[in-house]
């Protein structure tokens, strides 16, 4: 279902909320881009700075203006983006693109832990130019502390005050540009791409330094993920002023870098913060400070929101997720957010200032962008837009990123590094995952449960079985109606005879659509086997508890169903029923090898799964009602004699 939250409606008050949400990663950019430029050139000159100015402008237009806002926010599921849902979008016509989803949202999670920890050290590093002898790295850590420790209760009261908070963050920098540029309009003659070009040609580390120019664009793709919060048409608006007043910051920093060209090069004074008037510096340092925890909370929050969607799409181990507000699509995730908490505090202090940040900022969110691009082509191609314009679309960007992937790669050992190595643990995290699901569910036999009507009629009729429960759950990976797994039959007739008033079979299926919460329930032998069929979005939390109450009460007020007890003692008071769920995992039986390969994938799964929270927990179960049964993981088949495991 699509979102239809009043600020996705084009109004000021959705642009505002947009600037606060959305703009925080790319926003703060100029914290560090023209830094980052500059101190890696051996020498600065006009040719040099107008190349570099030019670069910056047209890599934002070329990326995050065409790529992502004329592009690629159009590839929306149901109002929604991000790369788990622009996977989800063509993943039914293209399973093989998994692979592209994984390392692309792998990589992004990696650079959510590289952005909160680089622009909150940057906005505090701007103290030194009042006192250089402030313990920036404290302050940092404590700004972070604070804000990892404010998660759990959600931002429902302080999210009101970042839109306008980010409002006063572009005013300021548009503002700090134009002084700049009053009496250096000629600088703006590096809107063409001439000077880009001579950039890349006429300086030797020119080229090296595109790692530094790809920095203004980092947060096209967080932006591209917080598409549900605002809506497209929000975004639009929002980023012609958001775009305006970048761009004018970075070419006042520009224009001040000309006329103190020594001091820029010296590696520790930020023009960002030189082009403040003295007075106004530490007001200046307190609203980049702010922004930065902005950007800083927004990327947190994507990274809880990614993992949701990986768990959902069975990319992820299942861990618990609380929803802290009432907010739609505003969840904590603890144990992510403790994670991310000791490794931005391990980069702060194994990196120490945030030009050694830099290095390693970046290369990761490269890879997120070719894997995006490579998905978009999928999907166009599905849209069946015209084969010659695809073609276009990627030659152009896969140039792009490819140029900035390789300038990147120079920043490897200075700590690019980093971001690789984690962005390498996380796909593995998830490519395990999926593949040691892939393999139990090659082991899943399924059988058309309408041979075993009569055997169920006469189990409930057999009084010499003890009653195991009055209405008996299953939860069934089947997806038709008519078929249910073998496991299934085998604890109901073989394991221990469970004789019941009533049998469920519960089955619970992800949609591509991120918002659906529909029903469906079948019924199979009239008053006594039921199939009911949830079709979840991959963005709904599975409470199949309280869901499967609900179907209940209704079907009761419907008079399909009795829930009394059929206890004559309880019966006459009207007592309700039991209910018990049963949950069949299948294990491993050592008698049965799998390859070397196989072997290796399923032993790390089975550690996953020891770490993530149980099915019981994950679909909101009550415990007290739940029977826990393994299988082996072997074969399986079925006969006369009903279904046996071998």
């Amino acid at each position: 279902m699509k979102s239809t939250d009043s600020h996705q409606k084009i109004s000021f008050a959705g642009s505002l909320i947009t600037l606060g949400i959305v703009f925080g990663d790319i926003g703060t950019s100029p914290l560090y881009v023209i830094k980052a430029i500059v101190s890696g050139a051996s020498s600065v000159d006009e040719a040099f700075i107008m190349g570099g100015l030019s670069a910056i402008f047209w890599t934002i237009t070329l990326q995050t203006t065409i790529k992502y806002i004329v592009i690629t926010l159009r590839a929306d599921n149901k109002g929604e983006g991000g790369i788990f849902s622009l996977f989800a979008l063509i993943r039914k016509r293209a399973k093989w693109a998994y692979i592209l989803a994984l390392i692309g949202g792998a990589t992004l999670l990696a650079d959510g832990v590289i952005t909160p920890s680089l622009t909150i050290l940057s906005s505090v590093e701007g103290l030194q130019n009042l006192n250089p002898r402030t313990p920036v790295i404290p302050i940092a850590i404590a700004i972070l502390t604070g804000l990892f420790l404010f998660q759990r209760f959600g931002t429902k009261v302080i999210g009101r005050f970042f839109g306008p908070m980010m409002l006063i963050w572009f005013v300021m920098l548009a503002t700090l540009g134009l002084l700049q540029l009053s009496g250096n309009m000629h600088i703006l003659a590096a809107l063409s791409p001439v000077h880009a070009y001579r950039f890349l040609v006429d300086f030797p580390e020119g080229f090296a330094l595109l790692g530094a120019v790809f920095l203004a664009t980092t947060g096209a793709e967080a932006m591209y993920s917080d598409l549900g919060h605002c809506g497209l048409k929000n975004i639009r608006i929002s980023w012609i002023f958001v775009k305006t007043a970048l761009l004018l910051n970075y070419f006042g920093q520009g224009a001040w870098v000309l006329k103190n060209p020594s001091a820029a090069v010296d590696g520790w004074t930020n023009p960002f913060y030189a082009i403040m008037p003295g007075w106004f510096l530490p007001i200046g340092i307190v609203i980049a400070t702010a922004a930065a925890i902005i950007a800083s909370q927004a990327l947190i929050s994507g990274s809880y929101t990614l993992i949701s969607e990986a768990i959902s799409l069975n990319f992820w181990p299942r861990i618990r997720i609380n929803y802290p507000t009432s907010i739609k699509g505003q969840l904590y995730i603890s144990s992510i957010n403790w994670a991310l908490f000791i490794l931005c505090i391990f980069v702060i202090l194994f990196f120490q200032r945030s030009s050694n940040m830099e290095a390693a900022y970046g290369l990761s969110i490269t890879i997120t962008m070719l894997m995006t691009t490579a998905l978009l082509s999928v999907y166009l191609y599905q849209k069946k837009i015209p084969i010659i314009l695809i073609v276009l679309m990627l030659t152009v960007f896969i140039t792009i990123e490819t140029a900035f992937l390789l300038a990147n790669l120079q920043k490897f050992i200075h700590g690019g590094w980093f971001t690789i190595v984690l962005g390498g643990l996380l796909f593995g995290i998830m490519y395990i995952w999926r593949s040691g699901r892939r393999i139990k569910n090659n082991f899943t036999g399924f059988v058309n449960i309408g041979e075993y009507f009569n055997l169920f009629k006469e189990l409930h009729s057999d009084h010499s079985i003890p009653r195991y429960a009055t209405q008996l759950v299953f939860l069934t990976k089947a997806n038709r109606i008519q078929e249910v797994e073998m496991k299934i039959l085998y604890s109901i007739f073989n394991k221990q005879p469970k004789r019941a008033e009533v049998y469920w079979l519960l089955h619970v299926d992800i949609l591509d659509n991120p918002y659906v919460n529909e029903y469906k329930v079948s019924s199979l032998i009239p008053g006594l086997l039921f199939k009911l069929d949830f079709k979840l979005g991959f963005k709904v939390q599975p409470r199949i508890n309280l869901f499967f109450r609900q179907v209940v009460d209704e079907m009761v007020s419907h008079g399909e169903i009795d829930l009394t007890s059929p206890y004559h003692s309880l019966k006459k008071y009207n007592i309700t029923g039991d209910f018990r769920f049963v949950l069949i995992d299948r294990i491993q039986n050592f008698d049965f090898d799998f390859s070397p390969v196989d072997q290796f994938i399923m032993d790390q799964y089975f550690l996953l799964k020891r770490m993530g929270i149980s099915d019981v927990k994950f679909y909101g179960l009550d415990s007290s009602n739940v029977v826990e049964e393994t299988v082996p993981l072997q074969a399986e088949t079925h006969g006369a004699g009903g279904p046996r495991t071998y």
